[in-house]
């Protein structure tokens, strides 16, 4: 699959608009800052194995396919296998447009008309737009990920953004975040009670992760969070606007990655606020209106 890449001194980053608009590479000083993408995975186009995919127009799981959005129920398309639960939008299963590449930047598009099968993955038309820029300075390299989305439909709609990367992951792997709450999960993972973060889930300080096995979502989360590798003296950071206070994290224990999800709402936020619960995070896009968020990754040595 062809790739777009960047490059700022010794930091790099590999682009796949065919696969998701997602990222297959990032790399800073001969390491991977992000899960490396095996390149059978980049050949044969699963996304699901590359390093960090976009998601929109909403994040994590819309219970039983099915999006209540104002007073009016629709169904969609359960888009992973035989999950009962929609998952994660649709910006990660299209094709994305390049509209801008130099060696530092570029900007991606997808256009998403509900049309035929396509209203089955997203019943509202809109436009989705990456923004990617690297940059390096001193010692440390820096990605900046801008996605906004534009409602081109002439109904209002709920929508989310978001991004789900992940992190190569070892023995001596820490983790760093702060969040107010968590949220309790069922078998499929739809979130249940929301409670107080118990001592086995917190990470306030940068401790091992060891055997923690997470599939959650935060809520109140503080906006920053922290991986490092102290066996090979690095870090990355990831850094988000104050419209992102959610964070999913799903560490499974028997993989050697993990992923930290900095997202606007919390999962199935939408048919929560359509019942009248708040604190979802859910935002309603009027026709012609936009929003965007940022997220910045900065990959630097532990001093």
């Amino acid at each position: 699959m062809p790739l777009i890449s960047l490059t700022a001194d010794d930091a790099t980053v590999d682009v796949a608009p065919a696969i998701g608009g997602a990222i297959a590479a990032f790399r800073h000083g001969g390491r991977d800052v992000l899960r490396p993408t095996p390149p059978a995975a980049l050949a044969a186009g699963e996304v699901r194995q590359l390093a960090c995919y976009p998601l929109v127009p909403y994040s994590n799981r819309i219970a039983h396919a099915t999006l209540r959005a104002g007073d009016r129920t629709f169904a969609l398309a359960r888009n992973f296998g035989d999950h009962p639960h929609a998952i994660h939008g649709l910006g990660w299963q299209r094709a994305w447009r390049a509209e801008f590449i130099d060696d530092r930047h570029a900007l991606l598009e997808l256009e998403h008309v509900p049309a035929g099968d396509a209203a089955a993955a997203w019943p509202f038309a809109f436009v989705a737009r990456q923004a990617f820029a690297l940059r390096h300075d001193g010692d440390a390299a820096a990605l900046t990920l801008t996605l906004s989305i534009e409602n081109r439909d002439a109904r209002a709609f709920p929508f989310g953004l978001g991004w789900h990367p992940f992190f190569p992951r070892n023995a001596a792997t820490e983790l760093r975040f702060d969040a107010g709450s968590f949220w309790e999960t069922e078998a499929t993972r739809l979130p249940t009670a929301r409670l107080d973060i118990p001592a086995a889930s917190r990470f306030d300080a940068a401790r091992v992760i060891g055997d923690t096995r997470l599939d959650n979502v935060f809520a109140g989360w503080r906006g920053d969070a922290e991986v490092r590798w102290p066996d090979q003296r690095r870090r990355a950071t990831i850094e988000a606007d104050r419209g992102m206070t959610f964070l999913v994290v799903f560490i499974p224990d028997d993989r050697d990655y993990l992923a930290i999800e900095p997202v606007t709402h919390m999962t199935d936020g939408f048919n929560r606020f359509a019942l009248g619960e708040r604190e979802t995070g859910t935002m309603v896009l009027a026709p012609g209106q936009s929003r965007s968020c940022t997220m910045r990754i900065v990959s630097a040595p532990i001093r």
